[in-house]
């Protein structure tokens, strides 16, 4: 397979890495457990190609993407009026979370869609 292959192939992979890395960074923690677990793993993932873990990654952060969106949705609403700054919130925020939920689903489809082949390195 041809590197530009595998690389198409591990996009979700590499746009799940930004969304922890830019999560970890916005957290404002050196040491943020979460993040490095959530790094190894994804990184893990795309070394070995696990199918569980290919499923159970995307499934945490579809979940904490859904979260979060209601926790946005909430952050906005504490705003008095729907201002520059509620609106830069809101689009920032959505588009963070609705890219994270779709490389996640991208993932989840393309490790479902095995059944039972071996992704190729």
């Amino acid at each position: 397979m041809t590197f530009k292959k595998k690389a198409f192939l591990n996009i979700p992979e590499y746009l799940l890495i930004a969304a922890v890395l830019f999560y970890w960074m916005s957290a404002g923690l050196v040491i943020n457990y979460i993040a490095i677990v959530l790094l190894v793993m994804i990184i893990f993932q795309m070394i070995y190609k696990n199918k569980v873990i290919g499923i159970a990654i995307p499934t945490f952060l579809i979940l904490t993407s859904l979260y979060m969106i209601l926790a946005l949705f909430s952050e906005v609403s504490e705003f008095p009026s729907f201002n520059a700054e509620a609106q830069t919130l809101l689009l920032v925020g959505l588009a963070y979370f609705f890219i994270t939920i779709i490389a996640s689903t991208i993932m989840i489809i393309k490790y479902t869609s095995l059944s039972g082949k071996k992704i190729e390195d």
